[in-house]
């Protein structure tokens, strides 16, 4: 069922609004709460309108809801592993942090699929996305675990899973993923090169 999109901002602003005033687990204050964010959250989006699409499919955003849940969990779940993980490598004598660069393919392709995922990374604590590159559809990511480059996209392909359902997109959860590209290198892993020989920089 297509509806006007305007409403429906409109009501998540309105839900929002409840949720940013902290308002008390009441009945008669949550009515309250959402009756006065609707007042302020209907006019707001009906102004800028135009900033998004007329309609809105009322249904896939209904069958989009239990894969936003799951995105949502799994990315408070990485928050707070996250959190964890640097604070034991700051307060650590050894200070064991290694940042590296990674350039991590997607398959989502739509524009808030891409900056879902992409504002996720920046707001998990030991990472952060550089840029986008159109061309190959990939974000570069800076990570503090640089000896594993996996862990630092794994996560990332687990909130793409969620977002390929969320967004409609033409590929699937079941596609493999493309392989991440590590700006210095395997480490560890092969004797010591001669200067100019080692990463995907050199020409």
């Amino acid at each position: 069922m297509r509806v006007r999109t305007w409403p429906v901002v409109g009501v998540v602003f309105a839900v929002l609004w409840v949720f940013v005033r902290g308002l008390p687990l009441a009945p008669s204050a949550l009515a309250g709460g959402l009756i006065s964010g609707l007042v302020v959250g209907l006019p707001v989006a009906f102004v800028f309108r135009r900033l998004y699409g007329k309609y809105f499919d009322l249904g896939r955003g209904l069958r989009a809801l239990p894969y936003a849940g799951l995105y949502l969990g799994a990315f408070i779940r990485e928050l707070l592993r996250a959190n964890v993980d640097v604070a034991y490598r700051v307060l650590s004598p050894g200070m064991p942090i290694e940042p590296e660069v990674i350039l991590v393919p997607l398959r989502v392709e739509s524009d808030v699929a891409i900056t879902v995922i992409a504002n996720s990374i920046t707001i998990t604590p030991g990472t952060v996305t550089l840029d986008y590159d159109a061309e190959t559809n990939a974000l570069y990511v800076h990570g503090v675990n640089g000896r594993d480059p996996e862990a630092i996209a794994e996560p990332i392909r687990t909130w793409e899973d969620y977002t390929l359902e969320m967004f409609n997109e033409d590929a699937s959860p079941s596609d493999p993923p493309p392989e991440i590209v590590v700006s210095g290198g395997e480490r560890d892993r092969a004797p010591d090169r001669e200067p100019g020989t080692g990463g995907i920089d050199d020409d």
